[in-house]
């Protein structure tokens, strides 16, 4: 008779907390203490208050100089700084995205595209908090096109100043936290103009207002008020009409302006030097998806320990079933649960990457570009599926989900913005299927179009071959047995195999379709067929990006199992194939349309996820407490074992009135009784 395996909690909770495990206590240790906490129900004006409040209680607690220069009293320890921040959502995410907007924005702004002269001017006060700041580059007209963006920055070689201009309302600076009340400066994201030469976007400090709150000439501001969430920050729209700052208020890391108005830059191709000045800002994205991560660990362990208590309806003993007992109940918890293992693991890869680069450490122009094209993959995922779980287990602990008091649904509404700021998600992986398909078609730059068409069906049919996965060979050869056909693909070597053809065949489609649409078409008119063939495909595009960061996360899963052995092991393998088969479950359509699955072999991944689910069930409890969440961060009460105590209450008095006779007989128990008679 086999045992049901055991995990060691302490080695998975380690594996869980990553390189930075020391930082990550440090944050959770400021997310217990209640001054930091989220008080439910608070007006909005009290809100804001109470988060201002809260960051100089941030400051106080030495909780957020890490990332900053040791020069200036920080840790120049990046990769912690973010570590420690992600766990903040535990407190209060408002505290935790205004804190963000002040050092991991408009700080790490100056930080990144300053020099030593701007840090020693101004750091020191935006560490402190004497120096609120906004971070004023999303436009009420260009959104996500940051290249675009109307505001401008024109010098004046008379006066050495640049003059900042919001030219209609359509370049106003919208959505900013710290504009609406609290900023005193903003790092403003403009056109730079001299000698009537547009050199593209550019960042500069300008002050917005005085210590006492009043705004300065020229700027303008509005409130944003009452938001879907996140209404601790004050967020609002900035417009600038003709301010001049002095020339040496650009931060000019990577172009800078002499007096006599001559622009120079160590990078000569103005695309490229705004996509490093953008790409030094990419921390806010790493930031998300590890929070977001956090969030559903939350959400889990609240939902898990909720329903390993809460009873309905009868079962075959007599008393009523605990929740996580039924079959469908298992299956919108568990691969969650999952799903969360696999987003950690790959959240650690993002921030060891993330810290490689601004460390110094392997600062490459290559680990850069792998940097951000990480990041846009995996911020999506995590903050849509944060999302996801958020509301499936909303519904699944019933009313008591619904209480603001449990947390789940103040989360679900903090949370909603991260899928569009600091890079909307669609977007973001449109730039992700823009890189994939840059390094497709470098394999193939001296290859003509119907070699190129060859190479593409001999990658189908080859992973056909290759896999086994021929629709018709698979079909003869599983003679219908479940068991014989999941063998087939259930190795990791198989699952990875599927979701790698996956993301190479739907790239190579795409690509194929772009280079067939413009084959013909004259010189002069290809840019416009070009752009109306992206258009077509970029759904396409887009899904063959998510394919690609779905298989980085099962990638990153993969190789966290290096780090258990044992039972250990055991578990988290079948929560690994758990997602690894829930990916192929979704995507079962495609697999079946392009002959990668027969029809048997599709129900067989089916099968074997209901058996893997109803192996980890057992596992659940542990699989959540190795989160390590205490009371002090959840602070859900229905994750305090309340539920057990009102179950063990209603069968003490059950029993108590049975054995003192006292119990009415039931209608159907009377009747049964008058038949036997």
């Amino acid at each position: 008779m086999s045992s049901t395996p055991k995990i060691d909690q302490r080695v998975v909770a380690d594996a869980l907390y990553g390189k930075w495990k020391k930082e990550r206590l440090e944050g959770r240790a400021v997310a217990s203490d209640p001054r930091f906490q989220t008080i439910p129900g608070q007006s909005m004006d009290a809100h804001r208050e109470r988060v201002l409040e809260q960051l100089g209680l941030l400051v106080e607690a030495g909780a957020i100089q890490r990332a900053f220069p040791k020069s200036l009293g920080g840790g120049d320890n990046h990769g912690g700084n973010i570590a420690a921040f992600q766990e903040l959502v535990y407190a209060d995410p408002s505290m935790q995205i205004k804190s963000g907007v002040q050092w991991g924005l408009f700080g790490a702004a100056i930080l990144h595209l300053g020099t030593a002269e701007h840090h020693k001017k101004w750091l020191p006060d935006v560490m402190t908090l004497k120096l609120p700041g906004a971070f004023a580059m999303t436009e009420i007209g260009h959104g996500s096109d940051v290249a675009s963006v109307g505001t401008t920055a024109t010098y004046d070689e008379a006066t050495e100043e640049f003059v900042i201009h919001t030219p209609f309302k359509g370049a106003w600076k919208e959505f900013l936290g710290n504009a609406a009340l609290h900023g005193q400066a903003a790092v403003v994201f403009a056109q730079l103009i001299t000698k009537n030469v547009n050199h593209g976007v550019h960042a500069f400090f300008v002050p917005i207002r005085t210590p006492k709150g009043e705004m300065l000439p020229g700027v303008g501001s509005e409130d944003d008020g009452v938001k879907g969430g996140l209404n601790g920050i004050d967020n609002g729209r900035l417009h600038f009409t003709n301010v001049r700052i002095p020339r040496e208020n650009l931060l000019n890391r990577y172009g800078n302006v002499a007096p006599d108005g001559s622009y120079t830059s160590d990078i000569e191709s103005p695309g490229r030097r705004f996509f490093t000045m953008i790409g030094t800002l990419v921390q806010g994205r790493v930031s998300l998806d590890g929070a977001a991560v956090n969030a559903m660990k939350g959400a889990l362990a609240i939902a898990v320990r909720y329903s390993t208590e809460r009873r309905q309806f009868p079962g075959p003993d007599g008393r009523d079933t605990v929740l996580l007992d039924y079959g469908h109940y298992q299956r919108r918890i568990i691969p969650l649960i999952a799903e969360t293992y696999a987003m950690q693991f790959a959240s650690h890869r993002l921030l060891e990457t993330f810290d490689e680069v601004f460390s110094g450490t392997n600062d490459t122009d290559e680990n850069r570009e792998d940097l951000e094209t990480l990041a846009a993959a995996l911020k999506p995922l995590s903050t849509w599926a944060a999302l996801d779980t958020l509301q499936e287990v909303r519904e699944a602990t019933g009313g008591a989900g619904f209480m603001a008091k449990n947390r789940v649904t103040g989360w679900r509404a903090d949370l909603d913005i991260y899928v569009t700021f600091e890079g909307d998600n669609n977007i973001l992986l449109q730039l992700v299927g823009k890189r994939l398909l840059t390094e497709y078609a470098a394999k193939f730059k001296d290859v003509d179009a119907a070699a190129m068409a060859k190479v593409v069906a001999g990658q189908i049919g080859e992973g056909a071959v290759r896999f086994g996965l021929r629709q018709m060979g698979q079909s003869i050869a599983d003679f219908g047995q479940r068991a014989r056909s999941v063998e087939g693909i259930r190795d990791p070597e198989s699952q990875r195999a599927l979701l790698t053809d996956r993301v190479e065949t739907m790239v190579a489609q795409v690509a194929m379709a772009m280079r067939d649409a413009t084959k013909g078409v004259a010189r002069e008119d290809r840019a416009v067929a070009g752009a109306a063939a992206f258009n077509s495909q970029q759904a396409k595009l887009i899904e063959a990006a998510r394919a690609h960061a779905e298989l980085l996360q099962w990638e990153a899963f993969t190789e966290a199992l290096e780090g258990f052995s044992g039972d250990t092991l055991k578990v988290m393998t079948w929560l690994r194939d758990l997602f690894g088969f829930r990916l192929i479950e979704k995507h079962l359509d495609w697999y079946l349309i392009n002959g990668r699955l027969s029809g048997a072999r599709a129900e067989a991944v089916t099968a074997y996820i209901d058996r893997l689910i109803g192996r980890i069930r057992e596992q659940a409890i542990d699989l959540v407490d190795a989160f390590e969440l205490t009371p002090e961060l959840l602070r859900a009460e229905i994750a305090t074992g309340i539920e057990a105590e009102h179950q063990q209450e209603a069968r003490d008095y059950v029993d108590a009135q049975v054995a003192a006779g006292t119990w009415p007989i039931h209608e159907k128990e009377l009747r049964k009784r008058a038949r036997k008679a």
